[in-house]
C-alpha cells in the first residue's frame, strides 16, 4: 500500500487515540470527522488488496486459471475506481495548475547565503527549462560575487506546482565557499517561500486601499536608469503588505508585476487565517532563516542531497543543481501528499 494511504490509516489512529483522553476537544472532533472518510476508502483499499493476495493461491490451479482471472480483474477495477475517488476528492490541489508565486531570501551565512541563494535560483531555473515551465522575474536583488539577496518569480505551466509544492522551507550548503581562504567547510542557509497566485475573484482590493508610490530604478539598465520614475512600489494600506518591482522599463509592467505579487501574499495572508496548518503558506515554510530550521542539505564534499522530512538521501549533487529534481519530488508526493 502506498505511503500516502499508509498515513491516512495512521493520522486516523492517533485522532481516536486522542480523542480517548481528551473526547471533549472540539478541534480533534472536527479532524477526526474530516479525515474519516479517507479512511473509510483507504480501509475498502486495504481489504481488495488483501484479497488479491488471498486470490494468488488460486494462480496455479490450472481449474480455476479462469475464475483467477475474473476475480483479480474485478478486484483490480474496484481499487482502481477507489484510488480514482481519493485522488479526486481529498489529494488532488484546487492550486494545481495555477501559476506559483516563489520567493527565495538569502539566509544565514553571509556572502556565502546570497551566493547559494542564486545557486538554488540557477537550479529552479534549470529545472524549468527542462519539464517546460515558464519562469517570469517579479523582482531580484544582487548583490556581490554573483550573489542575490532575494529573487521573487512567477512560475506556471503544466509541472509548475508539482515541482515547487514541497520546495518551500530552509535549505541548507555545506561547502568551503569562495569567501574562505582557508579551506574550511561552511553551512550557510537560504529560505524558498511558494504559495499559489489567487484567481481575481478570489482577491478583492479596492483602489482606495492601496497607496502607489514611483520612483527611479536603481543598477543595471542603461540610460534608462534614473532618467524617469518607472519603479513602482504598492502598499496595501489594511494589511500593511508590501511590494515593488522596478526591473520592467515601463511603469505599467512594473506596476502589473507588484499587483501581482500583491495580491499573492494577500491571498496567503488570508488562507493562513483560515487554516493555520496550511503547510504552504509562507510564514510555516521560511521561519527565520536560520539553519536548524533546514528542510533539505546540500553537502558539497559529500556529494550528496538529503531531504529531512522524508529521510532520503542522493549522491548526486552536481546533477541535482543542474535541475535532475525528478527522483526527489517524486519521493516527497509520496511520501507527504
Amino acid at each position: 500500500m502506498e505511503a500516502k494511504y499508509l498515513k491516512i490509516i495512521n493520522d486516523f489512529k492517533e485522532l481516536e487515540k486522542r480523542l480517548t483522553s481528551d473526547f471533549s476537544n472540539r478541534d480533534i472532533h472536527k479532524q477526526y470527522k474530516q479525515l474519516e472518510p479517507r479512511y473509510n476508502a483507504v480501509m475498502k483499499l486495504k481489504q481488495i488488496e488483501g484479497e488479491l493476495e488471498k486470490n494468488q493461491e488460486l494462480k496455479d490451479d490450472a481449474e480455476l486459471q479462469e475464475l483467477y482471472r475474473d476475480e483479480v480483474a474485478a478486484l483490480r477495477g474496484r481499487a482502481e475506481l477507489i484510488k480514482k475517488e481519493l485522488e479526486e476528492k481529498f489529494f488532488k490541489s484546487p492550486f494545481e495548475g495555477r501559476p506559483i508565486i516563489v520567493e527565495i531570501r538569502a539566509g544565514t551565512g553571509g556572502k556565502e547565503a546570497g551566493i547559494f541563494a542564486a545557486d538554488l535560483f540557477r537550479m529552479y531555473q534549470k529545472m524549468t527549462e527542462s519539464h517546460g515551465i515558464k519562469i517570469e522575474i517579479f523582482q531580484i536583488h544582487s548583490i556581490d560575487m554573483g550573489g542575490i539577496k532575494e529573487v521573487v518569480f512567477e512560475s506556471s505551466g503544466k509541472f509548475a506546482y508539482y515541482f515547487f509544492r514541497f520546495e518551500g522551507g530552509v535549505h541548507r550548503v555545506q561547502r568551503i565557499p569562495a569567501t574562505e581562504s582557508s579551506g574550511r567547510i561552511h553551512t550557510s542557509a537560504a529560505s524558498v517561500a511558494v504559495y499559489p497566485e489567487p484567481e481575481d475573484v478570489e482577491v478583492r482590493i479596492e483602489p482606495s486601499d492601496l497607496r502607489i508610490d514611483t520612483y527611479r530604478s536603481s543598477g543595471k539598465g542603461g540610460q534608462h536608469v534614473n532618467k524617469t520614475d518607472s519603479a513602482v512600489r504598492i502598499t496595501h494600506i489594511p494589511t500593511g503588505i508590501v511590494t515593488s518591482c522596478q526591473d520592467e522599463r515601463s511603469q505599467g509592467q512594473n506596476k502589473r508585476k507588484a499587483m501581482k505579487m500583491l495580491k499573492a501574499r494577500i491571498y496567503e495572508q488570508q488562507l493562513a487565517s483560515a487554516q493555520e496548518s496550511m503547510k504552504n503558506v509562507i510564514r510555516a515554510q521560511v521561519g527565520a532563516g536560520d539553519r536548524s530550521e533546514k528542510i533539505r542539505t546540500y553537502n558539497f564534499p559529500q556529494n550528496r542531497v538529503t531531504d529531512h522530512r522524508i529521510k532520503f538521501t542522493v549522491y548526486n549533487l552536481a546533477g541535482f543543481m543542474d535541475g535532475e529534481m525528478d527522483e526527489v519530488t517524486k519521493k516527497l508526493w509520496e511520501g507527504l501528499a
